[in-house]
């Protein structure tokens, strides 16, 4: 085995040998199944890490639309999702701490190098686009629930988007400077998880209490059990208005599961992402952990991850399905129709209308005529950047006449499926709390999500950066790596990433990170079963059996979500063919080293 695969010296003087020492000796020492949770319990810390990134804005705008959609059905999903993540994660932990090799290079050297800078590379590619939403999110959490009376204006977006900056910044340069500071991060995500689960009990607790509308707990705990329809079936609570839709229910059915379906994909994608496959192994060498303490990790990553997840994103789901779900939003088409626009609902209920009203165009005008409008409308939208006053194209005007004469059930459908945005979210809970008190109580927890999130999206980049250049240790490199990923965040929100519902834009970024996802895990599946890498730790008999079928269910849970995601994208053939040609180099790669054989030679050596 390599010495460059190992925890570096600098690396290992984050953890004092004597404390990683008591460590063990607290493990091993720890007497019955009692004792043993209690040593677990204080030992804990890579698993709140995976938290603090499970638990950001791909999180909340999964768990906010799934309940918009799918109300109380789907509650069983993110669960799911995050056993699947879990059962790969502690497949990971249990290579590193096995092997002690750092799993970048370990990948490259056993198992095939397209999948080991694969990984690599979608990681560094995920942890840019998802800061954006993260950042947007929470500038949103400041200027609309927080601060809304100073940080209310436009031009105030880039203060909010700065003060995000410098309080991450701080904190990943605590982080690097080891020691005491290390605790204090630790010290600090923990806080931050326990404010978003907190702050979002609190509020399916205040619901609990309202005995106007009572929370319905026997439908709520039925959503727990699995039902797979939910891919593919529309709420039967819709069934009332979608029968005023007369002709064109089929449209509505199909957008609303095409909606539903992408909430659902985003939020299995946010449970656990690629970049969390990363951060896992490297955070519990960083540690000092080696084999006594894999029964740790597993306990660490069921406990420090899976409950605050379970709570928080069941939470959300909750309040969302009784807020929202098959609900119109409150008085929007009145309101409009009597001219009272009502904030950034107004441009996302006019879409939606939009597709409606191009759909009669085309069974009535024919498929060409309205791929003719739609080419004009392109041209005229291509024209517009370089002249902004220029009047509105033909599909904004067809839209604009007959969107008003649309029936009422249309509108009505119209108003449930609209996207929210935080303070959408927060003001449905008024009726529970004062105005203030829910806007401030969903806040707390919306900005816990995104700046924890910020935080470890830029440590994984620092530590991704450090293993491509082949520096592990180098702690200026980490830090390049840590604010690339911020920077990117931080103007992408500000001049890319932007949008009338800022919660939704983590939807389409977490498809984007569940097509790179079953990279990871396919990586791990073979790691574990990897004689030349595992050696004599490797599982056997009855334990192999039980890894290779709880891996290979993982798995395959994860490629039918990343299948559909890239179907389900505007590119699809681009998508399919990117993925083709990456499966094709890497079995290329696998034959031309002999099948695995050159890295078994290689390990041999060494």
């Amino acid at each position: 085995m390599s010495d460059e695969t190992k925890l570096t010296e600098s690396e290992a003087a984050n953890v004092p040998n004597d404390q990683v020492e008591a460590n063990r000796a607290l493990i091993k020492n720890a007497e019955g199944i009692g004792g043993k949770l209690w040593a677990f319990t204080r030992l804990s810390g890579p698993g709140w890490l995976q938290s603090a990134i499970t638990l950001g804005g791909g999180s909340l705008a999964g768990s906010l639309y799934l309940g918009v959609l799918a109300g109380f059905g789907a509650m069983f999903w993110q669960p799911l999702a995050m056993i699947m993540g879990v059962i790969m994660l502690s497949a990971i932990g249990y290579v590193t701490l096995s092997t002690g090799e750092r799993p970048f290079d370990a990948i490259n050297k056993h198992v095939n190098p397209v999948l080991g800078w694969g990984w690599a590379i979608a990681t560094l590619m995920a942890n840019v686009v998802w800061c954006m939403p993260q950042y947007g999110l929470g500038t949103a959490a400041l200027r609309q629930n927080l601060m809304p009376g100073v940080l209310g204006g436009e031009t105030s977006q880039y203060v909010a988007i700065g003060i995000l900056f410098v309080v991450t910044g701080i904190v990943i340069l605590c982080y690097d400077a080891g020691g005491i500071a290390v605790k204090i991060f630790d010290w600090i995500l923990k806080g931050m998880v326990g404010i978003v689960v907190i702050s979002f009990f609190a509020v399916v607790v205040r619901m609990s209490f309202d005995t106007e509308n009572p929370l319905p707990w026997g439908e709520i705990f039925a959503g727990f059990v699995p039902d797979f329809s939910a891919l593919w079936r529309v709420s039967p609570k819709f069934d009332a208005v979608l029968g005023s839709t007369l002709d064109y229910r089929d449209f509505w059915e199909t957008m609303i599961q095409n909606e539903q379906r992408n909430a659902m994909i985003a939020s299995a994608a946010t449970a656990v992402g690629i970049n969390m496959t990363f951060l896992l192994p490297y955070s519990m060498l960083r540690k000092g952990w080696d084999r006594d303490f894999r029964g740790l990790a597993i306990f660490d990553l069921s406990t420090g991850l899976f409950i605050p997840y379970l709570l928080a994103t069941s939470c959300v789901v909750i309040a969302s399905a009784s807020s929202f779900h098959a609900q119109e939003a409150p008085g929007l088409v009145e309101k409009l129709e009597s001219g009272e626009a009502r904030g950034g609902l107004v441009a996302g209920y006019n879409k939606i209308l939009a597709s409606r009203v191009l759909e009669e165009y085309g069974r009535t005008e024919g498929a060409e005529a309205l791929a003719k409008l739609k080419q004009e409308q392109a041209a005229h939208d291509a024209e517009k950047k370089s002249n902004p006053d220029l009047g509105p194209g033909p599909v904004d005007e067809l839209t604009a006449e007959r969107r008003d004469d649309l029936p009422q059930g249309d509108k009505r459908i119209a108003a449930m499926i609209v996207k929210r945005d935080t303070a959408d979210f927060a003001a449905s809970l008024s009726r529970l709390s004062g105005a203030s008190t829910a806007q401030k109580i969903f806040g707390i927890g919306v900005l816990g999500m995104a700046v924890s999130t910020i935080i470890i999206l830029m440590l994984i980049n620092g530590f991704v950066l450090t293993e491509i250049c082949n520096q592990p240790g180098n702690k200026v490199l980490h830090l390049v790596g840590c604010f690339i990923a911020s920077i990117a965040g931080a103007y992408g929100s500000a001049n890319l990433w932007t949008g009338d519902a800022k919660a939704y834009l983590a939807v389409p970024t977490s498809m984007f990170g569940m097509v790179l996802l079953p990279i990871a895990y396919t990586t791990f599946f073979l790691m574990l079963n990897s004689k030349s890498l595992v050696g004599d730790d490797r599982p056997s008999g009855a334990k192999l059996v039980v890894w290779n079928v709880l891996m290979g269910l993982a798995t395959a849970f994860a490629t039918f979500c990343c299948l559909w995601s890239v179907n389900s994208s505007a590119h699809r053939m681009v998508g399919f063919g990117a993925l083709g040609g990456f499966l094709l180099l890497a079995v290329v790669v696998h034959f031309v080293r002999g099948g695995g054989n050159a890295g078994a030679a290689a390990s041999e050596e060494s």
